[in-house]
């Protein structure tokens, strides 16, 4: 059986690591991307962001997802830094025709969603046939 062993780093590594992640210009958070035949839907995990420091937008095709997470960690004790703090930041080019006045976006449980509604004329129809 393989033995994973941290090992507690002294203050000064602590602190130029600080530094390091403070001059970092973005992190990019995961994003998950579906679509039904209604809407495009986006997911972007983005815990611990209050729903104040996030800024959503769409122009001319592109969804843009800015926003800030402020940093977790207090004293010195963490033995290692991989969750994401600072700034944020994602792009997406959308093909579809979306409508813009009915993009909505929700902050739940750390999970930011986006929804896209088509416009109709892009949306699948039925077509009747005639006898």
């Amino acid at each position: 059986m393989a033995q994973t062993t941290l090992t507690k780093r002294d203050k000064k590594e602590l602190a130029t690591r600080e530094e390091i992640r403070d001059t970092a210009a973005t992190f990019t958070p995961r994003c998950d991307i579906a679509e039904t035949d209604d809407e495009l839907l986006l997911f972007a995990d983005v815990p611990g962001v209050d729903a104040n420091d996030v800024d959503v937008r769409y122009e001319n095709g592109e969804l843009t997802v800015y926003g800030k997470c402020a940093s977790r960690q207090q004293g010195d004790n963490y033995l290692g830094y991989e969750y994401g703090v600072g700034d944020f930041y994602r792009a997406f080019t959308i093909h579809e025709a979306i409508d813009a006045d009915k993009i909505a976006a929700e902050l739940k449980n750390g999970v930011l969603t986006v929804r896209l509604p088509k416009s109709e004329a892009v949306k699948p129809r039925k077509i009747a046939v005639k006898a």
